[in-house]
């Protein structure tokens, strides 16, 4: 025989935006209340995770063990190597990727989770360094521990005071700050950053150079400063980029033809028939090195509203040209 399911009644607007102000209020004041609380133990951690020769492991069961994921991602990307064990395959063979070079951090509310507390005795055996995230002071957690960061809240969210809300909320926030201060201490930088996230839209931002999107060799328009007019259309349209650098016999840039300059000089009823590039280019165009990031081309284009750059060494002769279309494509814009 089915048992008829039960059907809970609707949760009326007023009360659901109540509720989750409440959940936003406390797990608030108990980040306010962690914030008040953080002292040297906080700058201990720190300070042995600098030295540490290995790895931080961060250890954690159930939502805390979320909570370690996430803690272990961000210390891995912003400058610190770290990864996360799970306490039960620890307790069954993966508590051989712990070494006495490594400094375990141990995540767990009450300090007392079973699969975690399990290996307390078997790290400290092996001479590993521990720092429990608790909110349980007097915990076995806690007494294994060479360092306690306190996580306790006064309740949690959940109107049960059961769920794991404002205490996964403490602890997350924490490991965000030892995050922080751990790529201060390293003078962390943004390129640093990129290097972890190659494959992100900030990777190929910080990571790609004009030189590998530039267009190089006989791809690049060109002609001479006394080349005419017949010979310098013929080459923009062979190259396909809108546009022409015009250099001296050095091959140093003298200026750029453009599209728009064409439109320009028809309008202005200039004779072109027996016109040089010379006389018909615009000098001083905007020029940027290959060594320079892709981004820095595209910020040169936006402001200028120009939609390709020449690209010069030191001595301003041209080595390479980057379109609009080729930032694109590698994605950079």
């Amino acid at each position: 025989m089915n048992t008829p399911m039960h059907t809970p009644p609707l949760l009326g607007a007023s009360q659901a935006l109540a509720m989750a102000r409440e959940t936003l209020a406390i797990e608030i004041q108990s980040l306010q209340a962690l914030a008040q609380r953080l002292d040297e133990s906080f700058v201990q951690v720190v300070q042995a995770i600098l030295v540490t020769p290995g790895r931080v492991v961060v250890t954690g069961m159930g939502k805390s063990g979320h909570i370690g994921c996430k803690i272990a991602a961000t210390l891995a990307s912003t400058g610190t190597p770290a990864f996360f064990m799970h306490p039960a395959e620890a307790s069954h063979g993966d508590l051989g990727m712990v070494t006495s070079k490594d400094l375990v951090l141990a995540i767990s509310n009450s300090g007392e989770s079973n699969e975690l507390t399990s290996l307390l005795p078997a790290l400290k055996r092996q001479g590993v360094r521990i720092a429990g995230m608790t909110g349980g002071l007097q915990s076995s957690l806690a007494k294994y521990s060479d360092w306690v960061l306190d996580t306790s809240v006064e309740r949690e969210a959940c109107p049960l005071n059961l769920a794991p809300t404002a205490s996964t909320t403490v602890q997350l926030a924490l490991g965000d700050a030892l995050a922080t201060a751990l790529l201060d201490a390293r003078g962390f930088k943004a390129e640093d950053f990129a290097l972890s996230h190659p494959g992100g839209s900030l990777g190929r931002r910080l990571l790609t150079r004009v030189r590998d999107v530039m267009r190089s060799g006989d791809d690049v328009p060109r002609v001479l400063v006394a080349d005419g007019f017949d010979r310098l259309m013929r080459e923009i349209s062979a190259k396909n980029m809108g546009a022409s650098a015009v250099v001296d016999a050095e091959g140093r840039v003298q200026g750029i033809f453009t599209d728009g300059d064409l439109r320009r000089r028809i309008e202005d009823g200039t004779d072109l028939r027996h016109a040089t590039a010379g006389a018909l280019m615009h000098k001083h165009p905007r020029t940027i090195s290959e060594e320079a990031l892709a981004v820095d081309a595209a910020q040169l284009m936006e402001q200028h509203g120009i939609t390709s750059v020449l690209v010069v060494d030191a001595q301003s002769r041209l080595v390479g040209m980057v379109h609009i279309r080729d930032l694109m494509l590698a994605k950079v814009i």
